[in-house]
Parts: structure tokens; sequence; C-alpha cells
């Protein structure tokens, strides 16, 4: 008889559901990721599409409304709930301030259709989604270890922030086209990085059903976030503005 720990069947089965956990939280993660992209993109379309929509969004001196201030504000709030709230909320209920985060920055990217053609903003789309697919796919089947590389982009996400603030001021066109080159290379670095990260954690959540239900929320989020900012900076470059 085989000891369980040097049974072959053990050990092949081991392997199986070594190989099968991630690929199925993954997976999770990725559905629900293009489940959000799907209810922005048709929310920012349709209201992109309407007058009346819009008018509701924008003052009648031509800034933002109260509606539009809340639109503009309120996703960061949910995402910073989401963030630290991860041990107090529930899976429900973190799903369901998901898909809330997903309808208002449908609304919020509304505006980018009235500053850029339709056709440039499908063709940045598109672009976008290339590069987002490679660099997750380096980041899943890599076996280097991007902590070090990850680390890197979170500093230059800080940079993005404080250079941004400080571009709001200055008006700066020029500093603003450093800050979409350096926008685009952080977010499809760090697309890799928080791809290898879900897929590490994979198999430490498995034990705790919960759990592993936020985390793919929380996954799902973190990605889209990669793919909505690589969107925006390369429409920088890529969008015709009308």
């Amino acid at each position: 008889m085989f000891a369980p720990e040097n049974n072959p069947f053990s050990m092949n089965r081991n392997r199986h559901e070594a190989v099968v956990m991630p690929r199925s939280f993954m997976a999770n993660v990725f559905s629900w990721m293009f489940g959000a992209l799907a209810i922005t993109a048709f929310i920012s379309y349709y209201f992109s599409h309407s007058p009346e929509l819009m008018a509701s969004l924008i003052s009648p001196t031509g800034g933002l409304s109260t509606l539009g201030w809340v639109v503009l504000i309120a996703p960061v709030g949910l995402a910073l709930l989401m963030s630290f709230g991860i041990n107090k909320l529930s899976a429900a209920i973190m799903t369901f301030i998901f898909i809330i985060y997903s309808l208002l920055m449908g609304m919020s990217l509304s505006f980018i259709f009235l500053m850029y053609t339709a056709n440039s903003i499908y063709v940045t789309f598109g672009v976008s989604a290339a590069m987002f697919g490679v660099m997750a796919l380096v980041g899943y089947f890599t076996t280097t270890d991007l902590t070090k590389f990850g680390s890197i982009m979170m500093m230059g996400l800080v940079g993005i922030i404080i250079a941004s603030v400080i571009n709001f001021f200055m008006h700066s066109e020029t500093m603003g086209y450093i800050i979409s080159i350096v926008g685009v290379l952080v977010f499809t670095g760090l697309t890799a990085y928080d791809v290898q990260k879900l897929k590490n954690i994979a198999g430490s959540l498995d034990h705790d059903p919960e759990m592993k239900k936020k985390a793919t929320i929380m996954g799902a989020l973190n990605l889209y976030l990669d793919f909505i900012n690589l969107f925006l900076f390369l429409l920088r470059f890529l969008g015709d503005r009308k």
C-alpha cells in the first residue's frame, strides 16, 4: 500500500487541483471584469446619445451639475469602500457595489463622446483590449516573480497622481502628455503584475468560499481599473478631438 503522502494518484489529483483552482478563479475574475466593462460601455454609449441624460450631468453654465459631480466623485468613494471594507462587507454587498460602480463609471465616461470622435474611441478601445490581453497572458504564464516590478509600477502610479494634481493647476499640455506616456507604461505593467498576483492567491482562498467570492470581485475591480486607465491614457494619443 502507498502511504497517503506518497500515493501517486493523490499526487496527480493535487497537481490537477493546483492547476484547476487558479484557472477557475481567474475565469471568474475575468468574467466579472468583462461584465462590468460591458455595463460601463453600454451606459456610456446610451448616455452620450441622449441629450436629456447628458443635460442632467451638465449645469446651465456649462460646468458639472450636482449629479455630474456625484457621478465623477462617487466611484472613488465606492472603490475605497470595497478596498477597506473587504473584511466587513459580505460578498453579495461587494458585488452590488461593483455593479453600481460600473454604472457610475459608464455615466462618467459618457463625456469622452463629447470630446473625441466615436471612431477613434472604438479604435482606441480595440488597441487597449489587445495590449491588456497580451500583458494578462504574460502575467499568467511568466515564471518570473513580478513583485518588485509591481512595486515599481505602484510608485509610478503614485507619481502619476501627484503630477496630475499639480498639472490640474498648471494646465501644461506638455506635462499632460508626459503623464499620459507614463500612465500607459504603468497600467500596462500593472496588468501583468495584478494577473500574476491574483493567480498566486487563488489556491490560498479555496478553504474560505466567502472570501474567495470577495477576492473575485476585488480582482475584477483591479483589472477593470487597469483596463479603463490604460484606455483613457491611450485615448490621449489615439483619440481624434472634435
